[in-house]
């Protein structure tokens, strides 16, 4: 038995817009209100950024976010916000607007 032709998404869309649909009318997708796009998490909205420490600087940080009662990220976060006043830099509470206050109660969490 031969293997059947090879679908490309050019002729599926076309196929599809030609064809009448069965069920009546799809509706159309809505994007997300800004409701939403608000309760989305830090993780979904948020860039990854891999930092390399030496192991003494790695276990010094590991100590004070244990001693503190935090995590090592919300450390990372309150260093950052301290550089970035440092340099006449908005903070990042200024360049999330809403999301900043979320973005800090969940690192702590």
């Amino acid at each position: 038995m031969p293997k059947p032709p090879r679908l490309s998404l050019a002729s599926i869309v076309a196929e599809s817009a030609a064809a009448p649909h069965a069920q009546g009318e799809v509706a159309p997708i809505r994007s997300a209100s800004a409701s939403q796009k608000r309760a989305s998490t830090l993780k979904e909205r948020a860039k990854q950024l891999s930092v390399y420490l030496e192991p003494a600087v790695y276990e010094q940080l590991r100590d004070i976010a244990y001693t503190e009662r935090t995590k090592i990220h919300s450390l990372i976060l309150e260093g950052l916000d301290l550089v970035f006043r440092e340099r006449g830099a908005r903070s990042i509470g200024e360049l999330e607007g809403g999301f900043a206050s979320a973005s800090i109660r969940e690192a702590r969490q």
